[in-house]
């Protein structure tokens, strides 16, 4: 048929000609694309020493480990054995709620530091290009390093509990959301702040009434979710003796307590689970609040 065609009309031949060089070239590209990504991650594996036969034979160990963690329940004696699971679950509670706090102190000063830093780190606010080099700078800093090494020169400083956790979370997420908050203010309509710095008002006064009505849904939205990922991660501050549940979980499972392993790791699922629930809810909330101005 579409021979046929063809040779009816050469202007639709020399068109289909056209299709398939142009769709053999694309084929050529994505063939030479997907090449170099496999060399890539070959050249990766050897670089990292990644030893398939090795992982091949011990990866049954990880499914292993999680039947092992988990407790023996039988229905004549649910409420015994669910009793023995949790035996600690008092303890548990306390350090997961203390855990919370972490997270949210923590949340709490790291975006009044990034509220404090994106307006000097925006490009279309900040006056000064060495005040945002600066800024820009020590926001990346903050956000490069990881929590646990922050927690771990806090712990050497202030010793164990809950300080170190809660400083390494409050300068992780001040770089982070520093970052999330400079972008969401480049984007802003300038013509509300050149109104206002028309009227005489200063930079600050600027901010306060032209910028901050514009990003205050979104810079609460991003907050949200930083108090989100802060929850996990001040579940690991206690891996270092920076406070919370992390503690009781890393000396479970260095003690081999499997059942306490898997009754603490429930716990933080759960209790994750319904934070980002409710989160998500607050943050699609602000969303619409902010879309039906």
């Amino acid at each position: 048929m579409t021979l046929a065609i063809d040779r009816a009309d050469p202007a639709i031949a020399a068109h289909a000609a056209l299709y398939r060089r142009a769709a053999a070239a694309r084929l050529r590209r994505t063939l030479l694309g997907a090449g170099l990504f496999l060399a890539c991650v070959w050249l990766s594996a050897i670089g990292a020493e990644v030893d398939l036969p090795r992982f091949a034979a011990n990866v049954w160990r990880f499914p292993n480990y999680l039947y092992e963690i988990l407790p023996r329940l039988r229905w004549a004696t649910l409420g015994a054995d669910l009793a023995e699971w949790f035996w600690n679950l008092r303890g548990w509670l306390r350090l997961l709620w203390q855990t919370l706090l972490i997270a949210y102190v923590g949340t709490v000063l790291g975006v009044l530091g990034g509220f404090a830093l994106c307006f000097v780190a925006a490009a279309n606010l900040g006056r000064s290009a060495t005040g945002r080099f600066l800024a820009r700078r020590f926001l990346e800093f903050c956000r490069t390093v990881p929590e646990i090494v922050f927690a771990l020169i806090f712990v050497i400083a202030f010793g164990l509990g809950p300080l170190p956790g809660v400083l390494a979370i409050a300068i992780h997420t001040m770089g982070a959301t520093g970052k999330l908050f400079s972008e969401v203010v480049e984007n802003i309509d300038m013509k509300p702040v050149d109104g206002v710095g028309a009227t005489g008002a200063g930079w600050w006064q600027t901010i306060r009434f032209a910028v901050v009505p514009q990003v205050l849904s979104n810079f609460a939205s991003y907050g949200l979710l930083r108090f989100e990922i802060n929850v996990r991660g001040a579940a690991i501050m206690g891996f270092v003796g920076a406070g919370g549940i992390g503690q009781d979980l890393i000396e479970a499972i260095r003690k081999f307590y499997f059942t306490d392993v898997s009754a603490i790791l429930l716990m933080i699922i759960v209790t994750v689970m319904l934070i980002d629930y409710g989160t998500e809810r607050l943050r699609h909330a602000l969303l619409g609040m902010e879309q039906g101005r």
